[in-house]
């Protein structure tokens, strides 16, 4: 979008926002003064709103031209600037309008509804989905996973463009061993983990399955999420889109909930406490088939994270419970590729007789040999995949070496493979 429509859009939001600004108390503090300017904010006509939206979503249309994931707006950490992350690198966009830290404030809680803003006050952070079309409608609305924060008592905002196009399959570069094991055709329980930190690409291939099972099984697929991302067009399955906070309260009751939906697949969106893991571990022992992420960068601490969330007394019955029914883990990274882009890294784990039993007797160290000597199965470590990352000529050897997890052995592949 070009700088010009921008500045417009900015110079009439701030045009509605300068008399707004002047009503405020000038004794006002923290939440009261954010209470001030919400309800100062609610009682604008729809056409006035409608103009201070325009500001962010110009804003946020340009993220389309620029390939930009995320945008950070607001808080004195922006120093009044619109910040993008552009192929993993974040920094100002010195063409885009400037905006003071009331400015933001006014722009930011516009965004919301009244009962997100309380939530926002409670617990100091709000999730939730945002799209620009103007309309709700699925098909061609653009789509973003926003956060909403304070910043020494400022909002902020980190929005992250969610991509409606969904990658073909074939891109993850799976083994047919674990392509059978994440569809519903040929598994019809088990608990598969998407894995990896903040910004790893988790939820694009969990979406890229999803999407899979989809196109090719008469199904039912349940969709429970923080906030809802990516919407699935129903194809050859039902699918199902529940929000935590919109739609559903918890994702321990989008789960639970689920059991009495008739579904064939359950999609626990995120594994992000005791409750929920364990909420996950019975519905698949029930005989579903689930999926769910972490924030765990490999197989071994994604299987040691789960048993570390649960009380001593109960890891026992959990390591065992979590033997059964525990499928595949695939855990990745996307790291800098040569062409200055990013490039897909991951781990893979196939759940064998063998790796069961290191489950269950507390050898979970075992299991990175097992990875390693398991590629007939499909089986690689993060390290391994690396290698042949930078042997295909994708990345450089030091992208390899620090994105490894054991740089000791990543180092030793390379010079292995050059001797």
């Amino acid at each position: 979008m070009e700088a010009g429509v921008q500045q417009k859009k900015a110079e009439q939001a701030k045009d509605i926002i300068a008399p707004l600004a002047e009503q405020l108390k000038g004794s006002s503090k923290g939440l009261q003064r954010h209470r001030e300017i919400g309800k100062l904010v609610d009682d604008q006509t729809e056409e006035v709103r409608a103009k201070l939206r325009d500001a962010i979503e110009a804003l946020l249309k340009k993220m389309y031209d620029n390939e930009a994931s995320d945008i950070d707006i607001g808080g004195p950490g922006c120093d009044n600037n619109i910040w993008y992350r552009i192929h993993g690198d974040k920094s100002p966009d010195k063409k885009a309008p400037e905006f003071t830290l009331t400015e933001t404030d006014f722009l930011l809680h516009n965004l919301i509804m009244p009962k997100q803003r309380e939530h926002l006050f409670e617990n100091r952070n709000l999730d939730f989905s945002y799209s620009i079309s103007g309309s709700d409608s699925i098909a061609g609305a653009k789509r973003f996973r926003a956060d909403m924060y304070f910043d020494l008592e400022h909002l902020a905002l980190n929005m992250r463009k969610i991509d409606n196009v969904i990658r073909p399959f074939k891109g993850l570069n799976l083994h047919p061993e674990i392509a059978k094991a994440l569809s519903l055709k040929y598994y019809k329980y088990g608990l598969t983990l998407v894995t990896g930190i903040t910004g790893s690409g988790k939820s694009s291939t969990l979406d890229t399955v999803i999407d899979a099972n989809n196109r090719t099984v008469d199904s039912h697929i349940v969709i429970i999420a923080s906030p809802v991302e990516l919407v699935h067009q129903p194809k050859k399955s039902v699918v199902r889109h529940r929000e935590v906070g919109r739609d559903v309260r918890s994702f321990k009751d989008g789960a639970i909930q689920a059991l009495r939906q008739d579904p064939d697949i359950i999609v626990v969106g995120e594994l992000r406490d005791p409750e929920t893991i364990m909420t996950a571990l019975e519905i698949t022992d029930s005989g579903h088939k689930t999926f769910g992420t972490l924030h765990t960068s490999s197989a071994m601490e994604s299987i040691e994270r789960i048993l570390g969330e649960v009380p001593v007394n109960e890891q026992n019955r959990v390591r065992t419970r979590l033997a059964d029914v525990l499928t595949c883990v695939i855990s990745q990274k996307l790291v800098p590729s040569l062409d200055g882009k990013r490039v897909l890294a991951k781990e893979v784990l196939v759940v064998t007789s063998p790796v069961k039993a290191a489950i269950r007797n507390n050898n979970v160290n075992e299991i990175y040999q097992m990875l390693m000597e398991g590629s007939e199965r499909g089986m690689n470590t993060m390290e391994q995949d690396l290698k042949r990352l930078y042997e295909e000529g994708k990345i450089s050897k030091e992208v390899a070496i620090n994105n490894a997890n054991n740089k000791k052995r990543v180092k030793q592949l390379i010079t292995e493979n050059q001797l």
